[in-house]
């Protein structure tokens, strides 16, 4: 198969879709990968990296989207990017389709078949390709925070993890899945108090037994989402329901209440965000101001760190890439109910139910669409 891996266009972006090791993989088992000119530049690799691996380095993302059949990327294609995709064409990458309508339209007008990395899930109903990229986020979540808290960017002037005699910062994080959990880890090593709120009585036991006692772990209500967000120094909105908008938990009248120069950074941006006050921002301008509050609401959070992302990104998606490439979609996708579930776009048609009840489309299960292809 006919493999293409563009450079990414996105704001400051420089994560790539596949490192160098992953084209090796490939190419090995008889796949033709093009890479675009400079597209691993981000992370350190350059041309030649990806030209001794076996790539053929190609001058322009038309020529990628041209000669590709699988398309390997890392972000949501931008609206040029989608009039470059063509029916019979797949597209494997980040989609978060249900915060993002024009993207769908666009994708469902393109007759490719999209597959999102948000939406493949393990046997266990985990979501392999989003955890490493929710750990890093997650982990990001607590630096920009305590970034923000700085006097000089807005915030409180706090340090998260204060010193003798002086109180550390309040940290509260609203979901304790995968990014709730690795923020609280971070916030721990800081030494701030960090409380964790969630639904699920399991999460919070293990983060109870994990931390022993260390992390205040309350169960997520209306109430204590009040009281919780008045006190806190950082905020951070971890949470996540896969394939669908995110809900608005922190409302607008929470914001107003809490500490000026307080800080929200809501991860649950790319699924529209947790806070009713957030709206997307880029890395160039990642933070604005609403009541006194700093919000850090970056969509491409792990961009930051991209070596890292790219790497653990790579080493969760390249045995489903070489499943696409070795068997073709429509074999692959039947093997694995799991790599099935990240169908969110075939052939005009929206193929998960989440994201056709948000956007008002009209849905045809991944099963459908696989009789149909």
């Amino acid at each position: 198969m006919r493999v293409g891996v563009p450079k990414e266009i996105k704001t400051l972006e420089f994560r790539v879709g596949m490192t160098p090791a992953g084209v090796r993989e490939l190419v090995s088992d008889g796949h033709e990968v093009f890479v675009e000119s400079n597209a691993g530049m981000g992370i350190g690799m350059s041309n030649a990296d990806y030209t001794a691996a076996g790539a053929t380095v190609l001058d322009s993302a038309e020529e990628v989207f041209e000669k590709g059949e699988l398309i390997v990327k890392v972000k949501e294609p931008q609206l040029n990017e989608c009039e470059m995709l063509r029916e019979g064409q797949v597209l494997f990458t980040y989609l978060h389709l249900a915060a993002d309508p024009a993207q769908t339209k666009a994708l469902v007008d393109s007759g490719t078949t999209a597959i999102a990395y948000e939406t493949v899930t393990g046997f266990d109903g985990s979501l392999p390709l989003l955890t490493p990229m929710s750990e890093v986020a997650g982990r990001l979540s607590i630096q920009a925070g305590a970034f923000a808290l700085q006097k000089a960017n807005g915030g409180r002037g706090v340090l998260l993890g204060g010193v003798p005699g002086v109180q550390p910062g309040k940290v509260v994080i609203i979901g304790g899945g995968v990014s709730g959990a690795n923020a609280a880890d971070m916030a721990v090593g800081l030494g701030a108090e960090v409380t964790v709120l969630d639904r699920s009585l399991t999460v919070l036991r293990h983060l109870d037994e994990v931390y022993n006692g260390r992390v205040k772990t309350v169960y997520s209500t209306k109430q204590t989402i009040d009281e919780l967000t008045a006190e806190a120094d950082l905020v951070v909105g971890a949470v996540l329901i896969a394939g669908a908008a995110a809900p608005k938990l922190v409302t607008a009248g929470h914001v107003k209440e809490m500490l000026p120069g307080s800080v929200v950074v809501d991860i649950s941006i790319d699924q529209g965000g947790c806070f009713e006050t957030s709206r997307p921002t880029t890395h160039a301008e990642p933070t604005y101001v609403v009541d006194d509050v700093v919000h850090y609401c970056v969509t491409n959070m792990p961009g930051a760190v991209p070596r890292t992302s790219t790497f653990a990104l790579t080493n969760a998606t390249l045995p489903f890439v070489k499943n696409l490439a070795n068997h073709g979609w429509i074999d692959a996708l039947t093997r694995d109910p799991g790599l099935a579930a990240g169908l969110n776009i075939h052939a005009g048609h929206v193929n998960h139910e989440a994201v056709a009840h948000d956007l008002g489309y009209e849905y045809r299960s991944p099963a459908d669409a696989l009789k149909a292809a």
